[in-house]
């Protein structure tokens, strides 16, 4: 299949992009590079540098390639800088969405796969989260995700073109080639990891009384190639839906840091900071729909597993893809 990638140089549309080709699919990235890097491009896939904003140019490149399907990962996604520029989030993360999806009606786009999140949810009123729970973000980012859902529904409506939205909880690990590499990193896992490489003397926790086992955020993990693995399956979907993308087991952030000392050998000292504008205490979600539906199988299930492959990544490329 055909498939445009937007986002397709940052963490998870770069795995999923080498994911997608080692399927045997044709895939074109497009990406600004803003937050993504060229290096971490698969080559066997096209690139073009371009912004969603840029509607003349988006236009004309969507006509050429005509693709069966885009899938969605362009978007600013940082919590806490969501909190304090809104507006940043809602017109890349909408405006600059409608954008795409109105390119993809002219360009005759029939499938559309949307990098969602929990984010949509708030703070839940039960966990694990199923799809069907009350949507209440607490930050700007969740918001302006939950209206670019929203707005698929209606663009299925007016324009019959068919959605799969992937509601993620934390995305975590590498594959061998590619991996996590944010110019300003808010990621728990990598930022653990920066202790052991000898680049950070101790990682920051943020909020050490939530009203959890351990006072610290429990957050729900998957790896990063069964995200991608998920993706390829939605590729197959016939109609419209939205799914879950959790492991249906929580860690908190001190069973996180413990963990990556275990699969590391070196000791992280730990310094405790204020909470978080916007950090709901537990987020884990119920995958059980897209096991079902789509046959989605992870097969890095464990934390210990989704640490180990960040590491390995991280000590290979030290400094990312700088």
């Amino acid at each position: 299949m055909k498939i445009l990638v937007t986002g397709g140089a940052g963490y998870i549309g770069s795995i999923c992009v080498e994911h997608l080709l080692d399927f045997g699919h044709n895939v074109t990235v497009l990406d600004n590079l803003s937050e993504g890097h060229r290096a971490a491009v698969d080559p066997r896939a096209e690139f073009h540098e371009l912004d969603l904003a840029n509607r003349a140019d988006l236009f004309r490149l969507m006509e050429q390639l005509r693709p069966a399907a885009v899938m969605h990962f362009a978007a600013n996604a940082l919590v806490p800088e969501s909190m304090v520029n809104p507006s940043k989030y809602f017109r890349n993360n909408v405006a600059n969405g409608i954008n795409l999806l109105e390119a993809c009606v002219q360009g005759g786009v029939g499938k559309f796969i949307f990098s969602s999140t929990c984010a949509i949810f708030g703070v839940p009123k039960q966990i694990p989260i199923t799809e069907d729970l009350p949507k209440d973000p607490i930050n700007p980012y969740g918001e302006s995700k939950l209206m670019f859902e929203r707005i698929l529904n209606w663009y299925e409506k007016q324009h019959g073109l068919t959605y799969v939205c992937l509601r993620y909880f934390n995305a975590a690990g590498c594959s061998k080639k590619f991996g996590e590499h944010h110019w300003q990193e808010t990621h728990i896992i990598p930022n653990v990891l920066k202790v052991p490489l000898g680049q950070k003397p101790h990682v920051e926790v943020f909020g050490s009384d939530y009203p959890t086992p351990d006072g610290t955020c429990i957050r729900d993990y998957v790896h990063i190639l069964d995200l991608a693995q998920a993706h390829r399956l939605a590729l197959d979907v016939k109609k419209s839906d939205v799914f879950n993308l959790g492991s249906g087991d929580g860690y908190s952030v001190r069973q996180i840091i413990e963990t990556a000392r275990q699969v590391t050998g070196h000791p992280i000292p730990v310094i405790e900071s204020p909470r978080r504008p916007g950090d709901p205490p537990k987020l884990v979600g119920d995958s059980t729909k897209i096991r079902k539906q789509l046959g989605w199988k992870p097969r890095f299930d464990t934390i210990e597993a989704i640490i180990e492959s960040a590491w390995l990544w991280h000590k290979a490329n030290p400094k990312g893809y700088a």
